[in-house]
């Protein structure tokens, strides 16, 4: 009997446990098509607002690229969603400007081609600059002057040779600093010696000089065989700074004193000494020496005399600058050599245009004029044989030269930008926030 009732139970139970089965099963299959739909929903969301968000970077890109990053000079786009095959189409007078870019100056911009480099040949100066032709002298005696120490012997009279104690320091005839005694020539341009009292000598020769004492004496003396030298150098100087090893005063003396000389007594050039930058003044007129451009000419640089009183000025190569920006493998300030650089030279430094992202065809030079307005180079150097061109292309100081980016690189740029922001944008729609 109790195993009877234990079977029935147990046959009841069976349809209810499958019942509620039946009904679980039914619960997540719905839920499972409803997170199908959801998804479903937010993928159809994302692939919609890609469509759209691709759609506005090409007509982005075809419009001028207004949103790319970074700086832009190409003239490939004279109008929205149009680009010229010729690539300076857009920096024509006239011709309009894309968003975004800079808009050239009518006739701004110089193709650099065979045409410029011989204009700009023929108008390079082929002769020296006047003023440093002013500065070229023959070498002459030393004229004596106030602050020199000399030394006066008379022969076979000894009275004569006791020379004032003066103790003075100088130069003497060799270069070399020294505590020299003998008879130093007064501010006013005088000697004072026995017998013939104050004797002018500033201004002559030590060979005059010594003919003058002579013909003094001889009123004296009979036959006076007089010796006259100087022993100390003080009168002259000229000052050298800049970009020298030791800056400072240096003494003219018996030696002609020309411009290599003064700076190889100063201690010769620094590493950052420009040759091409030499600024001497004499008076209140400054002439700016280019040695390296002076041998290129066949012209001595000794020829040029310094005077007492010159100035002379090293400037440092840092002053003489240039800038490659864009798209080169290594952007940056480059300095020129002795003032020279070519642009095939300042491409190199920089590493050349980058394979990658350059545009070879978009290579500017943006010069600044004393107008304030700038002008513009370009070379196409798509061909290789384009840089044979560029080697003969002189950079100037302060000169910037920028390689443009590649239409494909600006509209990469583009998408890289918008499109995060956007698939978060569609994301969040998607999921209802």
């Amino acid at each position: 009997m109790g195993r009877t009732m234990l079977h029935s139970e147990s046959s009841f139970a069976s349809p209810v446990k499958a019942a509620q089965c039946g009904e679980s099963l039914a619960d997540t299959t719905s839920s499972a098509v409803a997170a199908h739909g959801r998804r479903g929903a937010i993928v159809k969301s994302l692939r919609r607002h890609l469509a759209l968000v691709t759609g506005a970077a090409i007509v982005t890109v075809l419009t001028g690229c207004a949103m790319a990053p970074g700086m832009s000079y190409s003239s490939r786009v004279s109008g929205a969603g149009t680009i010229q095959s010729d690539p300076l189409a857009s920096t024509r007078p006239g011709a309009p400007k894309a968003d975004g870019m800079d808009a050239l100056p009518p006739n701004s911009l110089v193709e650099i081609n065979g045409e410029l480099i011989s204009k700009q040949e023929a108008e390079r100066p082929k002769g020296i600059p006047t003023g440093v032709t002013a500065l070229f002298a023959k070498p002459a005696p030393y004229a004596l002057g106030p602050g020199d120490i000399l030394s006066i012997i008379v022969w076979d009279h000894p009275e004569l040779n006791m020379p004032e104690a003066t103790g003075s320091g100088g130069q003497d005839a060799t270069g070399s600093n020294s505590v020299v005694s003998g008879y130093t020539i007064d501010s006013g341009g005088k000697v004072q010696y026995a017998y013939i009292g104050p004797v002018k000598l500033a201004g002559l020769t030590e060979m005059e000089a010594r003919d003058l004492m002579t013909t003094k004496l001889s009123k004296y003396i009979r036959n006076p065989q007089v010796t006259l030298r100087i022993t100390a150098y003080r009168s002259k100087r000229v000052y050298v700074d800049g970009e020298v090893r030791n800056p400072g005063l240096q003494t003219l003396n018996d030696m002609t004193m020309t411009l290599p000389e003064a700076i190889n007594r100063a201690g010769g050039f620094t590493t950052n000494g420009d040759r091409s930058q030499i600024a001497v003044t004499r008076s209140d007129e400054t002439v700016v020496v280019n040695i390296p451009d002076l041998i290129a000419k066949g012209t001595n640089p000794n020829n040029i005399v310094l005077r007492d009183g010159d100035l002379v000025r090293v400037f440092s190569s840092n002053d003489s600058k240039i800038s490659v920006l864009g798209e080169v493998e290594h952007p940056g300030s480059f300095v020129l050599n002795n003032g020279r650089m070519s642009l095939s030279q300042a491409l190199g430094d920089a590493g050349g245009v980058n394979q990658s992202s350059g545009d070879a065809s978009q290579i500017f030079v943006v010069r600044n004029r004393e107008s304030g307005q700038p002008t513009v180079f370009h070379l196409d150097a798509s061909s290789p044989t384009a840089m044979a061109t560029a080697d003969s292309f002189d950079l100037k100081p302060d000169d910037v030269v920028f390689v443009d980016a590649s239409a494909l690189v600006r509209w990469a740029r583009v998408i890289g930008l918008i499109l995060p922001s956007t698939q978060a944008a569609a994301t969040s729609r998607a999921l209802g926030y």
